[in-house]
């Protein structure tokens, strides 16, 4: 994984947090003891389960420095912040909630992620977990399309990750006999975004850095610029300065 830009992240913090908000409300532990955060980022959703379970001990894993300095400049005492690839991390035994907003989909292997981690839980631990669902949409396939059409076709293409996700159905396939109750559901979020090209800034953020990394600099200005056209054919920017950016994203919550 590349470096984050936690600044550049926040940059949309009201839209980003919003599906956390939708998935944390959808869990209906009252009082767990031990809440893992698997991806937490600049940690702001992680306080928001601090916030809610004051007395449980929280830990917020990310495998990204910059996110984590970030986390730990707003001191709170009852967050433990650890750097670890969640790739093969595992929380302890017995856990009581896993959660994970908008990271497990920088995984493969869900059919072998996602039962790994549900075993980790005490009965009636709950996994909860959000990704986008949102690879099929013309952001990504025109940020597949400007990768594959330059001279930068061979060191881009393995960056790409055109279908991480599953289909509901086959989450339901995976993780239903190992639960005592599933819920999965999917929503597409109508994003209302300013400035110049917001769809662009966005994608900058998060699914953008890895092959802006592998560019060399004297590439970058040149592929940003084609992506940017094609972007704002496709989510123009409309008379009132607002652009709409439909996003679907897929919700589990699990219960061992």
């Amino acid at each position: 994984m590349t470096a984050w830009n936690p600044k550049r992240y926040l940059g949309f913090k009201t839209e980003r947090l919003r599906p956390a908000l939708d998935l944390l409300a959808g869990i209906s532990l009252e009082s767990p003891q031990s809440i893992f955060d698997l991806g937490c980022g600049p940690g702001n959703v992680t306080r928001l389960l601090a916030e809610r379970w004051g007395l449980a001990r929280i830990s917020g894993i990310d495998s990204s420095a910059e996110m984590l300095a970030t986390a730990r400049s707003n001191p709170t005492g009852t967050i433990e912040w650890i750097k670890a690839d969640l790739a093969v991390w595992n929380p302890p035994p017995k856990s009581d909630l896993i959660f994970s907003n908008a990271a497990l989909h920088w995984l493969d292997r869900h059919d072998e992620l996602l039962p790994r981690l549900l075993g980790q839980l005490k009965p009636g631990g709950v996994l909860a977990v959000q990704m986008p669902a949102n690879f099929s949409a013309p952001s990504h396939i025109l940020m597949a399309e400007t990768a594959q059409s330059g001279p930068w076709r061979e060191r881009l293409e393995p960056f790409l990750r055109t279908e991480p996700v599953a289909e509901p159905e086959d989450y339901v396939a995976i993780l239903n006999p190992l639960t005592s109750g599933l819920d999965i559901w999917r929503t597409e979020y109508q994003h209302l975004l300013e400035g110049e090209n917001p769809v662009l800034d966005w994608l900058r953020g998060t699914a953008l850095r890895p092959l802006l990394n592998a560019l060399k600099e004297s590439e970058r200005d040149e592929f940003l610029g084609l992506l940017s056209a094609r972007l704002r054919r496709v989510y123009p920017r409309r008379n009132d300065g607002v652009t709409v950016f439909p996003f679907r994203r897929l919700f589990i919550i699990a219960t061992r």
